[in-house]
This record gives C-alpha cells, structure tokens and sequence, in this order.
C-alpha cells in the first residue's frame, strides 16, 4: 500500500507503469494472427471476398480518419483518444465474436481503422505527463511493453491452437477479455495538463509570442489571447503557426527529406504486406486441412525483428555516407523476399522469407527513426511521423485501389505479392543509385574541402560529443517510437 502510494506521488513512474501496463494487454491479440483462418473458416466467407473486399475498406478508412484523429490526439491531450482506441478494441473483438452478416464485418474494418489510427496518442502521451529528463527510460519501458504484449499474445495464440487445440471463436473471446482488461487501465490514466503543440495559453512561452508578433504584428492582441482557454481561436492559431514552423524546420534539409521518402515509400509496402500475408499463407496450406503456425512466426518475427532493430545501436557507420546505400541493400533483400513468398509453394519457406522481410525493415526504421529524430525537437518529430504516416498510407491505399480492390485490378494473392516484389526492387534501384552517387560525391572531394563542409551532425557523438554514451542509437531508437 505504501509502495502504491509512492508510485502515485512520482512524477514518471506511475503514468509509466499504467501506460506501460495498457500498451502489452492491448497488444496482446492471441485471435490477431488467426483473424484469416478465422474468418474463411468458421465465418464461412470466400478468400476472395476477403482479399478483395473486407481489407481494402480498412486501408480507406484508416486514411479518412487519420488526419483528424492525429490533431484530436493533441488537442484533446491523448488520454481521451487511448480510452477511445480501449472501447474500439473491445468492441473490434465482440464483432468477431457474434458478428455473422457480411456488412457487420465490414463495419468491423472501420472499428479496426479506429483502433491503428489511435496508436499515435499511445506513443505521445507519456511525454506529455512525465519531465523530460526520463523521456528515454520511460520510453524505452512503454515501447518494451509493447513488443512483449505482442510477442506473448501471437505465443498464446499459438499454444492455444496447437496444443490445447482451442477453437479460433473460444481464442478470440479471451483476446475480448484482455481488451476489456486495457481498457479498464486506460480509463486509470493521468490526464495530460497539455499537449505538444495545443498548449494553454498561460504556458505560451514568451520567445514564442515575441517570434509571432514579430511576425505577423498585433502584439497587444497577441498578450490578451495568452490569458484564454485552450481552445480559443487564438490558441488554435498560435498553435498553426508553431506547427507551421516544425513543418519547415522537419524537412529543411535534403537527408532528412530522403530518410523521410524512404519511411513513406517502405512503410506502405510493409503495410500491404502484413495485411495480406495470411492469406498467402493460407492460400499455400489452406487452415482449413493444415495445421495453422501463424501465431508462432509472428512471435518469431517480432523477436528476431526486435533484435535487429536493437542491433543498430552497436554499429558504427556514418549514415550520412553510406545510408542510402543500405537502405537501397536492405530493401533490394526484401524485395526478394516478397517475390519469394509470392513464388513459392513450401509454406516454411514463405515463413523464413516473412521473417527476413519484417527484420530487415525493423532494422531499416530504427535508423530512418533515429536520423530523423537526432536532429529534430520532440515536437517536429512528433510532426514528421505523421506526416510520413499520411503519405505511407495514402501509397498504401493507392496500391491496395490499383492491386487489391475489385473495382480496379482485383489481382489474386500470388500475384499481389509479385507486385509488391517489384514494388519494392522500385525502392532499392532508386536509393541504390542514389547512394553510390552520394558515395562518389563524398571520396571526390578533397580532405580539406571535406573537413571545412561537413553535413549536418548524424551521430550522436557528432552532436553532443563524445560523453553522450548514454544516448546511444538504441535509446534514441525507444525515444522515438512514437
């Protein structure tokens, strides 16, 4: 009792702890990596119309509801929109419980897209509730919760299918029970007194109306707003302004706009390839007569995938140099799996080429994240993910319009994989060529003229000098999964 009261009276451990808490029991999803065998298995609906119909409604509308949801998230001080994502997951799982019709299941696409595009308040908040010198623990605990909720739930899946053969209704309503037990936490959650970008106008900083009225003038006008609420119009303006000013300040320079290219164009590929490699596997060895490992693989991969991404704070190379060109290697060794899992007909091997797949890009989006955010303020970086998140996803839903949907071009599974085969070998050529031209460019110049023109810092060590051991890569890595 003690113990809990001095948790409470923390200004970090307690929002941490819950925070922590909600991220691994709503991300443990033991029915998540059966949802295909589930649903052409006992819900009775054809490949096809899955395929072709049911997921693409997810990726138009998660694109619809992003963009409001990301400025509600900072407006309404994160909190609200994590008890918002709570009551969606319990609800995404009742549907998959007791839903029969085909136009429930549709609508359950729309609850899904609630649920991901909320995601963003979970990854802000705990730096709007905790100071700022325990951003890297706490984000490092949140982002950790997270990746083992995952890992346990896909293994309690599996376990429960293989050995304890469960069937997929009775798996997903434990994952209800669990949703309900996150939900319940959020509702626990301190609420953020303000957020990153909407702030109360009593804590407008000074330098900050001074940058303005320089600006745009109206100085006295300025002040009086400062003593309003958080949602007056004056408030909302300043707020545009300083949002503005992240924008131009988060793509300013040519490295961060390429790293930045790389995240949208990658990101929407590994989108539609986790969305759809079910029903590839099940399209190789159909649920229905074989026996079903996805939950296995994925709790493999999430490992193996963490593994990789924690790696990168062990290498030493100067990204500034050879980025592009291990972004053009690791994508090209992606595209190859994709054509591998779109080619093949042994199911071990489309697993072993998944699980290369997600680590290679884990790996790849820990340094595009990590080169980004070292040379951006919380709150332009906080800017940057969404806006690399709207245009991966408005990639993604062009592709899924073209490729997927049966309105447009309604590929089978085989050859949708062949597409985003050649998608991504698209990516590699570009940032191959890219990065050899960088590489060129950086041997051509003479040491002198190297050492009095040298790019912006993309170390830590180049930025805050050698006594910055302790924000290693791996830690910026955990700051920045936002």
């Amino acid at each position: 009792m003690n113990f809990w009261r001095k948790m409470k009276r923390s200004d970090w451990v307690f929002p941490t702890v819950l925070l922590s808490l909600y991220g691994f029991f709503a991300n443990c999803r033991p029915a998540e990596p059966f949802l295909t065998p589930y649903l052409v298995g006992p819900k009775n609906i054809s490949e096809e119309v899955v395929t072709n119909y049911l997921f693409p409604i997810w990726t138009y509308s998660y694109l619809a509801v992003l963009c409001p949801v990301f400025l509600l998230t900072d407006l309404l001080r994160y909190k609200p929109l994590i008890v918002t994502q709570g009551l969606f997951l319990v609800t995404n799982y009742i549907l998959l419980c007791f839903a029969t019709s085909l136009s429930a299941l549709t609508y359950l696409q729309f609850n899904f897209a609630m649920v991901t595009s909320t995601e963003v308040a979970y990854f802000s908040y705990i730096y709007s509730v905790i100071p700022p010198e325990h951003y890297q623990r706490a984000t490092g605990y949140v982002r950790s919760a997270m990746l083992t909720g995952y890992t346990f739930g896909a293994t309690l899946g599996q376990l429960l299918i293989s050995l304890a053969d469960t069937s997929y209704f009775h798996v997903n309503a434990i994952n209800l029970g669990i949703m309900s037990v996150a939900f319940c936490i959020s509702l626990g959650l301190p609420m953020p007194q303000h957020g990153m970008f909407f702030k109360k106008k009593a804590e407008v900083y000074t330098d900050t109306l001074n940058e303005v009225t320089d600006t745009f003038g109206g100085e006295t006008d300025l002040r009086k707003q400062a003593t309003g609420t958080c949602c007056d119009w004056g408030s909302i303006k300043i707020s545009g302004i300083q949002m503005w000013e992240s924008l131009k300040e988060s793509y300013s320079s040519r490295s961060l706009v390429q790293w930045s290219l790389w995240w949208a164009l990658a990101t929407a590929g590994y989108g539609q390839v986790f969305n759809y490699v079910q029903l590839m596997w099940d399209h190789i060895e159909p649920s229905t007569t074989s026996s079903v490992y996805n939950g296995g693989v994925e709790a493999v991969c999430t490992l193996v995938g963490a593994a990789a991404a924690f790696s990168v704070g062990y290498i030493r190379v100067q990204w500034g140099v050879w980025g592009e060109l291990s972004l053009g290697v690791f994508s090209a060794i992606g595209a190859g799996c994709v054509f591998l899992m779109g080619l093949t007909n042994n199911i071990w091997l489309s697993y072993a080429g998944y699980a290369i797949f997600k680590a290679s890009y884990m790996f790849l989006i820990t340094v595009t994240m990590f080169q980004i955010a070292v040379n951006l303020s919380m709150e332009c970086y906080a800017l940057t993910f969404g806006i690399n998140t709207f245009f991966a996803l408005t990639l993604q839903t062009i592709l899924t319009a073209i490729v997927v949907d049966n309105s447009a071009l309604g590929l089978d599974i085989e050859t949708q994989f062949l597409v985003y085969g050649g998608y991504y070998s698209t990516i590699s050529v570009l940032f191959l060529v890219q990065g050899l031209h960088t590489i060129c460019e950086h041997y051509r110049k003479s040491p002198e003229e190297t050492n009095t023109d040298q790019p912006p810092a993309t170390t830590l060590e180049d930025k805050y000098g050698s006594d910055s051991r302790d924000l290693g890569p791996q830690n910026v890595y955990k700051q920045s999964a936002f």
